[in-house]
């Protein structure tokens, strides 16, 4: 077991680059104060990120091989080391790029990151099995021995304090200057300082809830350390986004692909708050939408913001594409490709474009981005990262793409959308494509359009709809016997599926009680013909992902 297997070996630790915007004709749009994080492809490299904006400050992640270019381009104000399923005295176990120890920020090593630090350094690790003590795995308990930049008003000496750990291999020989501020039973490195040059080092994991004071450690090291005051917010990514997108489109036009849902309706408030009328937002409707989705979409783009908008009917197109079609990857490649396709076509009736909008989020392109060599796989294609071909001639625009769910709903309502609409539980862009296992058609969409439809009205009524990340309903690619009144059914089995999340890349099972999960398969049995059973979704996420495609 290497540092951080249990937690940062996961399949879908899928590392991420950063959007450079820079990479974009037009002038250089300086960064916020920030704080680079350097992923070794730890599972919950995101959750760090996301504890350092909860503190105010703005961070992005890039790989350990990418780093040097993308602390030359933020200038960060710190660095944080993530953890990682390699092991470090692994042969072609990733490293850090030698300069960011050489640059005269504060570093903050976590699990694998403290280990690769002591190594590059100067110290030693040592696998566990290697020293006869094996690995520490879970809750663990840390006593403080000595006082610490990282701990103030925050943990005393003497003090025992919970944390998360998962690692096999640990330091046995810490790096000239550091010193040993807090041990645990498995770890006795659990956390070393060199407060001189304001480097550090945790063996537990503090991004993690399972570790209380965490987020306050993270604070601590982003606010108290690296002297950053807290004050990043959505306002302030808005007006850099704003910056960015005038800098980038300059006098082009952007042609944004609208799905109804949250993402990329705040993109394109957002881009049009930026370049007016040079943007036009392309809906289509491809027959795979919610009840009712592309009335809504009018109302809100047409009679409230004013935006121009086409909407192109698809349906028969895309039902032709799919047909037959059963493999999960080849669907979410063609309705990506075909919506490409789609845009190219309106794009030349509108005159040309030359830049496409999309709603794109850090979890999308973290589970469909793998770098090549690196320690995590491809868990699916998103319809707007992995399964863009080739061919398309449109720059892409993606204002949201470092933005976790959460933080876009908090930007819609910064740009005036109101509660109901950015609460909207998140619908994927290939729609309900992904959530008819096997072969697509007209007849099964509006089979499961409709029981969605009554699911989440009956979500509605019982008041639940807030408390609950994302629920839909999924059509089987199963029949079975059933009896309604006196006669023999043979129909479709419904699966119901809701979960609790705060940003897509974990998620629990909502726990209905038994009593709604009835009422809900009386309804949708009784008022949607074609379905003669229902059953609910106990699968958390991982093992499972929150979608069924």
């Amino acid at each position: 077991m290497h540092a951080g297997q249990s937690l940062c070996s996961a399949p879908n630790a899928a590392v991420m680059t950063t959007h450079k915007p820079t990479d974009s004709a037009g002038p250089h749009v300086s960064m916020p104060d920030s704080i680079l994080i350097v992923d070794f492809g730890s599972q919950v490299t995101q959750l760090i990120a996301r504890r350092v904006r909860e503190a105010g400050v703005y961070s992005e992640i890039a790989p350990f091989s990418m780093a040097e270019e993308a602390f030359r381009r933020m200038r960060p104000k710190g660095i944080i080391l993530s953890g990682s399923p390699a092991g470090v005295p692994d042969e072609g176990s990733p490293r850090a790029p030698q300069s960011l120890f050489e640059a005269g920020v504060p570093i903050l090593g976590i699990c694998y990151g403290q280990q690769v630090m002591s190594h590059q350094l100067g110290g030693e690790v040592r696998p566990g099995h290697e020293t006869g003590e094996g690995g520490e795995f879970g809750r663990a308990f840390l006593t403080v021995s000595k006082e610490c930049k990282l701990f103030d008003g925050l943990w005393t000496v003497g003090e025992r304090h919970q944390v998360w750990m998962s690692h096999g291999d640990k330091v046995t020989r810490f790096a000239p200057g550091f010193e040993i501020v807090a041990t645990s039973d498995g770890a006795p490195f659990a956390v070393i300082a060199d407060e001189k040059r304001k480097f550090y080092g945790t063996q537990f994991h503090p991004e993690v809830v399972h570790t209380p004071d965490g987020g306050k450690l993270l604070a601590n090291f982003v606010h108290h350390v690296c002297g950053l005051q807290g004050d990043w917010t959505m306002a302030a990514y808005r007006d850099t986004k704003v910056a960015e997108i005038r800098a980038q489109v300059g006098d082009g036009k952007v042609i944004c692909g609208l799905s109804g849902g949250v993402d990329s309706s705040v993109a394109a408030i957002l881009i049009h708050e930026a370049i007016g009328a040079q943007l036009t937002c392309v809906f289509v409707d491809h027959g795979l939408l919610r009840l009712n989705e592309r009335e809504q979409v009018e109302t809100l783009f047409r009679d409230h913001y004013n935006i121009p908008l086409v909407v192109v009917d698809a349906e028969k197109r895309f039902m032709r594409g799919l047909a037959g079609e059963t493999d999960p990857e080849r669907k979410r490649k063609f309705i990506g490709g075909e919506f490409i396709a789609v845009f190219e076509e309106e794009a030349k009736k509108l005159g040309g474009a030359d830049f496409l909008a999309q709603g794109t989020l850090y979890p999308d392109v973290i589970e469909s981005v793998s770098f090549t060599g690196g320690p995590s796989v491809t868990i699916k294609s998103h319809h707007n990262v992995g399964g863009l071909p080739e061919r398309m001639n449109m720059s892409l625009v993606e204002p949201l793409r470092e933005l976790f769910k959460d933080e876009v709903r908090e930007l819609g309502r910064e740009l005036g959308l109101n509660d109901q609409f950015v609460g909207r539980h998140p619908f994927p862009g290939p729609g309900l494509a992904i959530r008819i296992p096997g072969e697509v058609t007209k007849e099964r969409c509006d089979i499961l359009r409709k029981a969605d439809a009554i699911y989440l009205d009956e979500i509605r009524k019982a008041g639940l709809y807030d408390a609950i990340w994302q629920a839909f309903a999924v059509l089987l690619p199963v029949k079975t016997v059933g009896v309604m009144g006196d006669y023999r059914t043979y129909d479709n089995v419904c699966g119901l599926r809701a979960v609790t999340s705060t940003d897509g890349m974990t998620a629990d099972v909502y726990p209905f009680d038994a009593t709604f999960l009835t009422g809900c398969a009386t309804r949708i049995v009784n008022e949607v013909q074609g379905i003669n059973r229902v059953v609910y979704d106990y699968t958390s996420k991982p093992p499972g992902t929150i979608e069924w495609e």
